[in-house]
């Protein structure tokens, strides 16, 4: 059986764990919360280094681009670098290719058209494959990077203001504590209820959850949300605060959405290849050959 294994940043409390088959081989996928202590998640890392397929790094990003060029966050780099045998991946990987084709199905599968429509996009220097597939399709973007993450008061309106900035402050926000730019640990389970006018304009609001669960106010009446890791107590918070339907872009396991991260560990514990000798087109063949398919959760007409 192979085992993939993320080592979170975030809280413990959003622990669990899933056997599956995919592809006719068995897995055992889990994830483990270390409530914001980059230390633990080092130490987990060396125990189980050897002993499990992949690892995946969770409430943290690896890797930020802005366009081509990507920034490596110093705090990411120490837990990745405990492993020296386990390939390590953070989602990027996927994030480049799944995410990519999420909004494509929801065109072409379900019919949606994003033309014209206004979407508030938390933070896309994590998601610059969704955040170019939003652009392709006509929608009418408010990247929130600068907002969510460095809690300063201006929006950015089009891809190649977004990637001007990005080479401009990724260099710096990548040696920041990670904990400055992001809730981890407990910080996860707090509501900071902000930037309302920015939710209110939006029609669809999308990327990481834990921005969007962290910032989002009381009411989200007939909004669509696209995000990625979801539990069934953030479905029914949802569903109270009033959205009309809910996308992941990762597939529903045994009740759970596991991040890009578990789900790209999958496919490289599948392959059998390190995460560097993989290309976009062997994570897209992998995709076609599973089936995967985002988990689309309707809650009124």
């Amino acid at each position: 059986m192979k085992r993939v294994m993320s080592v979170s940043l975030g809280s413990s409390s959003r622990d669990h764990s899933v056997e599956t088959e995919v592809l006719g081989e068995k897995m055992l996928i889990e994830r483990i919360g270390t409530d914001g202590d980059i230390d633990r998640a080092v130490q987990i890392i060396r125990e189980y280094d050897g002993k499990v397929s992949a690892f995946g790094l969770g409430g943290i990003d690896l890797y930020i681009y802005a366009g081509p060029k990507r920034y490596t966050f110093r705090d990411a780099e120490k837990i990745a670098r405990a492993a020296r045998v386990t390939p390590v991946v953070d989602g990027s990987g996927l994030k480049n290719t799944l995410e990519r084709k999420v909004i494509t199905y929801l065109q072409e599968e379900l019919g949606m058209s994003f033309t014209d429509k206004k979407v508030l996009m938390v933070c896309a220097v994590d998601r610059f494959g969704m955040a170019e597939s939003f652009c392709r399709a006509g929608a009418d973007m408010t990247f929130g990077d600068l907002i969510f993450a460095l809690g300063m008061p201006f929006s950015i309106s089009s891809m190649k203001s977004l990637e001007r900035i990005a080479r401009i402050i990724a260099p710096i926000v990548v040696k920041l504590p990670f904990k400055l730019v992001y809730p981890t640990g407990d910080k996860q389970e707090k509501f900071e209820p902000k930037y309302g006018r920015y939710f209110e304009k939006a029609e669809v609001i999308a990327g990481d959850f834990h921005f969007i669960r962290r910032y989002m106010p009381e009411k989200l009446t007939g909004k669509l949300i696209i995000t990625n890791t979801v539990t069934e107590k953030d479905i029914e918070l949802l569903k109270e605060r009033g959205i009309r339907l809910l996308v992941t872009t990762t597939p529903e396991l045994r009740g759970r959405s596991f991040g890009t991260n578990v789900m790209e560990g999958v496919l490289v514990a599948l392959s059998g290849r390190r995460p560097e000798d993989m290309l976009p087109e062997d994570y897209s063949e992998l995709l076609e050959k599973i089936g995967f398919k985002p988990r689309v959760v309707k809650f009124s007409p």
